[in-house]
């Protein structure tokens, strides 16, 4: 940031959690709205992983275990993997989970140059998250979204 306020830069793009986790959240001035600007799928999800055998982490991680964190995670992870994409593929996938449990998933795959971008959106019950993102890629996929991916 200290080069955009020194004229180096015009803009840098950052995480707001790690502007607020550092106290200068108050400094950005413009927040993404991640249905316009979709993260990468399982962006900001975080795993804790243990031994089988250490039932006192285990029963630690329960506690904060989000089975609908885990969800749109997975649910955005089905598409990345439905495309058969990477992790630096460019792959955008949002899951939400409202409160009546049902799940909306957006993804979107764009050409690497910015040209072409393919989106698509599906809703359903959060018990049927995996058929929901195979169906997003399908309709990606359908779109076109394979000569996107092979290009990149």
């Amino acid at each position: 940031m200290a080069k955009v306020h020194d004229g180096e830069l015009d803009a840098v793009v950052l995480a707001y959690a790690g502007l607020s986790r550092v106290h200068r959240a108050d400094e950005a001035t413009e927040v993404f709205d991640p249905l316009e600007f979709l993260p990468a799928p399982a962006q900001g999800a975080l795993a804790v992983e243990c031994r089988a055998d250490d039932a006192d982490t285990i029963a630690a991680i329960t506690t904060i275990a989000d089975s609908k964190a885990y969800a749109c995670a997975h649910t955005e992870r089905v598409v990345l993997a439905r495309l058969e994409a990477g992790c630096t593929a460019p792959v955008a996938a949002y899951a939400t989970v409202a409160a009546d449990n049902i799940m909306t998933l957006h993804a979107a795959v764009i050409a690497m140059d910015g040209s072409a971008t393919l989106r698509a959106t599906a809703a359903g019950p959060i018990d049927t998250a995996e058929n929901l993102g195979m169906t997003v890629a399908r309709a990606l996929l359908d779109d076109g979204a394979s000569s996107l991916l092979a290009a990149s």
